[in-house]
Parts: structure tokens; C-alpha cells; sequence
């Protein structure tokens, strides 16, 4: 136990530095680096949301296979695929811009304007993505959002291999 401890520890000062975003992706990566698939801990997808998609988004092992399964042609497509994987695969309750474009460059696939591409999202009818709350009072203040329902279906269309979808 006491190793444990120690260990509790460890992560804990190493974590403390660290911004809630880049918590995540280490602890990400430490669950995938040391816990064997089987155990990976339960996301918030439910069996429901399964049998409605038609899909299970815990078959993506990470953003990659999201995006190269999922084939978006526009840059909208790409931000909602990387919503996605925030939101739907990670079982996340909302997600920033930042992170979105973060990973979009990782793969590649960089937004040139991600605050001008989220309001696009925001103003289609139906809405795709919605904001949820604002941090802080500047005009530069972190924003985070939410896919919406048809946000979602947007990407499971593009995951049944329907290349038409509107973005």
C-alpha cells in the first residue's frame, strides 16, 4: 500500500503544474501505456446512444482512427470529428477550441481560424455545435462547447460511409 501512496504522490506533484487539457491527454496516455485495453477504464457511452448511432465510438483507440474512419472532406468535418472524439469517444461534457485545433494539427489537419470555423458551426440551422459557458471576461477568454445532436450525426454519417453529409 505504501507504494501506492507513493505513487499517489508522484502524479499528483506532477500533475499540479499542468492545465485541466494537458491532464487529460497525460492521463490518457498513462492509461493506455499501462492498463491492457480490457481494463481501460468505462466511458460515458451509453448502450443507448450505441443502438442509436449504430456503432460503438470505443472502438477508436484514439483520434486518428476516429478521423481516418470517418474521412471528413471539409474543415468543418474535421472540427466536428475532433469534437467528437472530445465529446462522444471520450466521454467529455464539453470541450474548448484550443484542444480541438491542438489535435487537428497533430494530425495534420490545422483549422486556420478555429474562433471564425466554432461561430460557423454555431450559426448553421440546425446548430451543430453550442456553446456552453465562457472563462473569464475578456474578449479572449476561453470558450468551451458542445456538439449537438445533429453535430453527433453529422459524423456517424460520416462514419456509415455517407460522403454527402453537410458540415
Amino acid at each position: 500500500m505504501d507504494q501506492e501512496i507513493k505513487a499517489m504522490g508522484d502524479i499528483s506533484n506532477a500533475l499540479s503544474p499542468l492545465q485541466p487539457d494537458e491532464v487529460r491527454r497525460v492521463l490518457r496516455w498513462a492509461t493506455e501505456k499501462f492498463l491492457p485495453r480490457e481494463t481501460k477504464p468505462e466511458s460515458r457511452v451509453t448502450e443507448a446512444h450505441i443502438a442509436v448511432a449504430g456503432h460503438d465510438p470505443n472502438r477508436f483507440a484514439t483520434i486518428a482512427d476516429l478521423f481516418d474512419a470517418a474521412a471528413p472532406g471539409t474543415g468543418l468535418q474535421k472540427i466536428l470529428v475532433a469534437a467528437y472524439w472530445f465529446q462522444v469517444c471520450q466521454g467529455g461534457d464539453d470541450f474548448d477550441s484550443q484542444s480541438l485545433n491542438t489535435e487537428l494539427k497533430h494530425l495534420g489537419h490545422p483549422s486556420s481560424n478555429i474562433t471564425r470555423d466554432m461561430d460557423s458551426l454555431m450559426n448553421r440551422v440546425p446548430k451543430l455545435v453550442l456553446q456552453t459557458r465562457k472563462e473569464g471576461n475578456s474578449r479572449q477568454a476561453r470558450k468551451r462547447f458542445k456538439l449537438t445532436r445533429e453535430g453527433m450525426r453529422v459524423i456517424e454519417r460520416l462514419l456509415a460511409g455517407d460522403h454527402t453529409a453537410e458540415d
